[in-house]
């Protein structure tokens, strides 16, 4: 494989997990910080528009605050993030700020990327933070997220904000120096695949868990993130984060996992539907249905075998084939209880069911993306 090179990709995002930031004894890592940041201000000078993904918050603040390993209660943990997250933050400015850069601080919720409005907002408010040449960095808003609504990790909230923001790649500073046939660290005999054309169940299986108790995802969060990536169009990089200038070390020709994107991207609106992290629901459909979205049509309510879910119109499904493999993504135009009642109807019987002149697709074409990666449900 040849070299890669960063300065080949326009805009980049770039994402930071904890365990790299953050000494569990001694907290912010200000050396290692301090040479990534010169790796960011080498590639602005060089006219790439940077984004930065950091975790970190409540790894930091735990350790301001003494509270050791020990597992913390919802409460605990939003405090630590609520003192972790402003220092964290200071750090960022004072790194980018000895390369003359400004830095912005973004804190999302789940429901900032997953709505359509605040998606938007989210979007405006980071492009404008580039176009006056600053540099975000976006983090989950760890004080007052729950289980229920957070991204779970910072590696499909990176993806969320690449895709979102139109990256050229993205890149994911890990503990490990990137994908092998499996988790090199119970299998000796794995082996480093230095390029992914596509993110196939074969290549799933290679994932493995987290590395670290300050981490929340591994490999297969990884791949996720690949899947929301590079469906978009956007390129992946996975590389250790554990050495000094970690983004110089790419172009130093060390080890690192390309994931190419897609040749035929997802993209402008359906971007959003394609990345969406938690369908509201799902449906099963039919060879014939499958057949009919591969060429570019809308599902039909005939075509659906199986609706699971609570979900309201407007909100993002997916659809299964048979095999119970996820070939799309979609905005429902039912409700749930209304999709029960017409599903494997032909399109005349829906009025006489529902008792009003209603949609005769459950999901339009142009709400309606097809994924070229076959997620494995």
């Amino acid at each position: 494989m040849s070299a890669l090179s960063l300065k080949d990709y326009r805009r980049i995002t770039v994402k930071i997990g904890s365990a790299l930031l953050v000494d569990r004894n001694t907290g912010l890592k200000r050396d290692w910080l301090a040479s990534l940041a010169d790796d960011i201000g080498a590639l602005a000078a060089n006219g790439a528009e940077i984004l930065v993904v950091s975790s970190g918050a409540i790894a930091l603040g735990r350790t301001m605050l003494g509270l050791g390993r020990r597992a913390l209660k919802l409460e605990e943990s939003q405090a630590a993030a609520a003192v972790g997250q402003i220092a964290l933050a200071g750090a960022w400015a004072e790194a980018l700020g000895r390369h003359d850069l400004t830095s912005g601080q973004i804190l999302l919720t789940l429901g900032d990327t997953e709505e359509r409005r605040r998606y938007l907002n989210a979007r405006a408010t980071i492009s404008t933070l580039l176009k006056m040449k600053a540099v975000p960095v976006i983090n989950e808003n760890d004080t007052v997220a729950t289980s229920e609504i957070r991204y779970g990790d910072n590696d499909r909230l990176a993806a969320r904000v690449a895709t979102m923001m139109g990256a050229d790649l993205l890149v994911l500073l890990s503990d490990i120096d990137g994908l092998y046939t499996a988790p090199p660290a119970i299998d000796p005999n794995a082996k480093f695949i230095p390029v992914v054309e596509r993110i196939t169940p074969d290549i799933e299986a290679m994932a493995g868990a987290a590395a670290s108790e300050l981490s929340r995802g591994g490999m297969r969060t990884k791949l996720d993130a690949g899947k929301i990536a590079t469906g978009a169009g956007t390129a992946m990089i996975i590389t250790a984060g554990t050495r000094q200038s970690p983004l110089m070390a790419i172009e130093r020709g060390e080890r690192a996992t390309l994931f190419r994107p897609s040749a035929h991207p997802v993209k402008g609106y359906k971007t959003w539907i394609a990345g969406q992290l938690e369908p509201a629901g799902r449906l099963t459909v039919d060879d014939g249905a499958v057949k009919a979205l591969l060429s570019g049509k809308s599902l039909l309510p005939a075509g659906v075998r199986q609706v699971a879910g609570n979900f309201s119109r407007g909100d993002t499904v997916a659809i299964l084939g048979p095999d119970s493999r996820e070939i799309a993504r979609g905005l429902v135009a039912y409700d749930a209880a209304d999709a029960v009642r017409i599903a494997g109807l032909k399109t005349a019987e829906i009025e006489a069911v529902l008792g009003y002149e209603a949609r005769s697709a459950m999901i339009h074409r142009d709400d309606l993306v097809v994924n070229g990666n076959g997620f494995e449900i």
